[in-house]
């Protein structure tokens, strides 16, 4: 199914509103041209020409006499001026409240069909495993979820506006020309269908050129993203020229793209508005011809015909413009439908139970994984880690510590082999059920635009305030907590930039002592900090192992020294495994990377 098809299955829901709209509409196009066909009593009136009306009348005369005769049929002129000026304002006042309706329609339906895009992109998105998030960049999804679908819900209000009531419109200005001059009204069908055999050329090369200009802004609002949020990084490195470079280019190759597609967006009004005054000059020649045959058009028919046709010529004009338009939404739509027709990947089996917690171990047998389908970041690893121990994880940077902890919560799926928890592989529970029995603290700390006590409670909408400070004050995060402004009321604003690093971690295993899980996941919490806030952090930590298994990607001797298993990673397999004691002295990798963290101040 196309985009055309696509979008408007999300008009489904709003069909009674679509059909109020769609009658007030063809309401407001009928009164409009009914108005003007006012025009032949009014001039007739005002100039005398009661007396010259022949016995044949016009289609548009019979209509007159048949819905306004009584007001209209007086002898005397001036009373017949009155009634017609009072009538045509009545019906302009009709009209106009029925364009409204219509307008009012056509905005409502337009932004309630953007908020269900943006809600069914959103709700897809969060289906997908961290691998596409990864790979994403995340400026370019914000464009698709902001720009692209502002750009393709305005298809929607102006097939409402645009394509019903000036359709509606046209076709009722069509029937009055025809039904006061069909000989000069034949030009109009003739140049309607040259309008839109030149216009097609054009908009199908709009089209082609403005799919990839969207896909330009998306590159150019990834790399303001990114700049945005690595801006540290590019102040301390001096490259803030650099990355002006880069998004002037970015930003260049956008303007490029959208200049070229707005040039055949621009030609479409010209070629129509030609087309138009061509035809306004054939209904002049055709007068001239009518009269010279000895057909010559009554005076207040031929000027109420030109009104009704200068009248006509805006309607064609934006209607005209509407495929441009449409172009414009549907290339938009394109890349809105790529993100909501992608199927999710992290999703529960069919039959997935709620995972009933740990009683004896976490096993992993004879797990594969790649992320490219080529090279193998993990290769045939075997591990037991029992239910109550701390599982210290060590290796050079790339040998796969993280790759093998993110299969625990199924961020990451085996490509061959298992993760099994007493026994049952952790594809057999549902997701959320899972992970809600794990805490997981990164390297890269999440503080959400929300309060300290919102941080620490997240997803709790009115958290137990005293559960929070205990939290608080068990990650060694209270006191700098007391010392904001508002305490635990305090907005930390966007990524928690006002806090330090330290803060922002601790914060993190707050949120996770808040929760009090059974399983741990410590990934290079502390690899990042200076040595005052490592030690707070590392004290948080420490009461953090109590009672519970945890899986710890350790860069410090500390946590490794008091693990119950140390697990030794090179290229993706585990080479060692013991306790501290057991390895330091081994001759292996591990007393050599004992030896390095010694004498590099305790990192490994």
């Amino acid at each position: 199914m196309d985009c055309g098809g696509r979008l408007a299955q999300f008009l489904r829901p709003y069909s009674a509103v679509f059909t109020l709209g769609f009658v007030a509409a063809v309401m407001a196009s009928v009164l409009d041209g009914f108005s003007f066909t006012l025009l032949v009593p009014f001039l007739r009136s005002l100039f005398g020409l009661a007396e010259s009306v022949p016995e044949i009348h016009t289609g548009v005369e019979q209509l007159i006499m048949f819905t306004a005769g009584g007001l209209l049929s007086s002898g005397d002129p001036a009373v017949v001026l009155r009634n017609t000026v009072l009538l045509v304002l009545a019906v302009i006042v009709l009209k106009n409240i029925a364009v409204f309706v219509a307008s009012y329609t056509g905005a409502y339906i337009e932004e309630g069909v953007a908020r269900d895009l943006r809600s069914q992109m959103y709700g897809r998105m969060l289906g997908f495993r961290l691998r596409y998030f990864e790979r994403a960049k995340g400026g370019e999804l914000i464009a698709r979820m902001l720009s692209d679908v502002d750009e393709a819900k305005t298809i929607v209000s102006h097939a409402l506006t645009s394509v019903l009531r000036n359709g509606v419109l046209i076709l009722v200005y069509l029937a009055i020309l025809f039904s006061l001059s069909w000989r000069l009204a034949l030009p109009t069908l003739v140049l309607a269908p040259l309008t839109a055999l030149a216009l097609k050329p054009v908009l199908r090369g709009m089209r082609r050129r403005l799919k990839s200009a969207l896909s330009d802004r998306g590159q150019m609002a990834a790399r303001m993203s990114e700049t945005i949020q690595g801006v540290r990084l590019v102040k301390a490195h001096g490259m803030e020229s650099y990355e002006r470079s880069r998004f002037f280019a970015a930003s260049d190759k956008y303007f490029s793209g959208i200049v070229s597609s707005q040039w055949f967006a621009t030609m479409t009004s010209p070629i129509s508005e030609t087309l138009a005054a061509a035809l306004l000059v054939g209904l002049l020649l055709g007068a001239g011809w009518t009269t010279e045959t000895g057909q010559a058009v009554r005076p207040e028919i031929f000027v109420t015909f030109v009104a009704v046709t200068i009248r006509l010529l805006p309607a064609v004009k934006s209607l005209s413009r509407f495929p441009a338009r449409a172009v414009h939404a549907l290339s938009a739509a394109e890349r809105v439908f790529e993100v909501i027709d992608r199927i999710p990947d992290d999703i529960d089996v069919e039959g997935a139970e709620s995972f009933p917690g740990i009683e004896n171990e976490i096993r992993f047998r004879d797990v594969w994984f790649s992320y490219d389908g080529n090279n193998w970041a993990l290769k045939g690893v075997n591990l037991r880690i029992e239910k109550g121990q701390v599982a210290a994880i060590v290796g050079r940077s790339g040998a796969g510590k993280s790759t093998l902890v993110d299969m625990v919560p199924r961020f990451l799926e085996p490509s061959r082999g298992s993760v099994l928890i007493d026994g049952v592989s952790v594809t057999a529970y549902s997701n959320a059920t899972l992970r809600k029995t794990m805490g997981i603290v990164s390297q890269e700390t999440i503080v959400l635009n929300d309060t300290v006590a919102h941080n620490i409670a997240y997803g709790e909408p009115s958290p137990d305030i005293e559960a929070v400070t205990a939290a608080a004050r068990a990650a060694n995060a209270h006191s700098f907590i007391s010392r904001l402004p508002l305490g635990y009321d305090t907005v930390l604003g966007e990524r928690g930039v006002t806090l330090s690093g330290g803060e922002r971690q601790r914060l993190a295993i707050a949120r996770a002592l808040f929760r009090d899980p059974p399983i741990l996941i410590l990934d290079e919490a502390t690899s990042s900090l200076d040595s005052e806030s490592e030690r707070l952090v590392q004290d948080a930590i420490n009461g953090l192992l109590e009672n519970r298994t945890v899986l710890v990607v350790a860069h410090r001797l500390t946590t490794v020294q008091h693990a119950d298993l140390v697990v030794v990673m090179e290229d993706g397999r585990v080479v060692e495994s013991g306790t501290h004691r057991e390895l330091k002295n081994s001759g292996g990798p591990y007393e050599r990377l004992y030896s390095l963290a010694s004498e590099s101040g305790e990192l490994l």
